[in-house]
């Protein structure tokens, strides 16, 4: 009888291979979120995000770190626990003349104030991400001076989020977390040049979830 077939020296057997090709065929596993700060496992209902004011970015934090730099001058400013507070303002209607001011192409923007440079900041999405207009505080004052929820607006943690549709705008006062997380969201769907019909589908349920969670901010009443 002959003797089997033998492999070439520093050659993986065939059922080796096999194994070694099923490591990266499999899904990867979900990456686990950490704190930024204390790098603890953040889970989904402890998921908190603060703004580093010098980076001028997002990070995550587990609930406890949200909750230290909830206090005014906590690391001497550097962080800002973002609020998750929604409110909306029915009295207040933009028409289409107001929009126009603006200067934004797209139905949908937010504005925030920049604290380190004294300033509000208008964004929009867009295919490219997040896209800066030019805001000057004249325009400001006369397109959303009189809304009670300008008033309430902390500065680099919450945003003026607002659409225009149907011949109005909507305005929500919203966490910046997301705003951002809008813009991610658009710049994976946007399809063509209107976007297309998923990031309309998606538009559409992102702002019902918005106005679900939002409640009407009464005169008289700051928070």
């Amino acid at each position: 009888m002959s003797a089997p077939p033998t492999r070439a020296e520093g050659r993986p057997a065939p059922v080796a291979r096999a194994r070694g090709l099923r490591r990266f065929a499999a899904p990867p596993e979900p990456r686990q979120e950490r704190c930024e700060l204390c790098g603890v496992p953040v889970t989904e209902g402890g998921h908190r995000h603060l703004v580093d004011t010098e980076k001028r970015a997002l990070a995550c934090a587990c609930t406890p770190c949200a909750l230290l730099f909830e206090r005014p001058g906590a690391a001497h400013g550097r962080f800002r626990t973002v609020p998750d507070r929604y409110l909306s303002d029915a009295d207040h209607r933009l028409d289409d003349g107001a929009w126009e001011l603006l200067q934004i192409p797209v139905g949908v923007a937010f504005f925030f104030r920049n604290a380190a440079l004294d300033r509000l900041v208008a964004l929009y999405p867009s295919p490219a991400g997040a896209t800066e207009s030019e805001l000057d505080p004249e325009t400001w004052q006369t397109v959303l001076g009189a809304s009670r929820l300008a008033a309430l607006l902390e500065p680099d943690v919450e945003a003026l989020l607002m659409r225009r549709t149907e011949g109005r705008a909507e305005c929500y006062l919203v966490p910046i977390d997301i705003c951002y997380e809008l813009v991610g969201r658009m710049r994976l769907l946007w399809q063509g040049f209107d976007g297309g019909a998923e990031a309309r589908a998606d538009l559409q349920a992102f702002f019902a979830h918005v106005e679900g969670r939002a409640r009407t901010q009464e005169k008289g009443h700051p928070r």
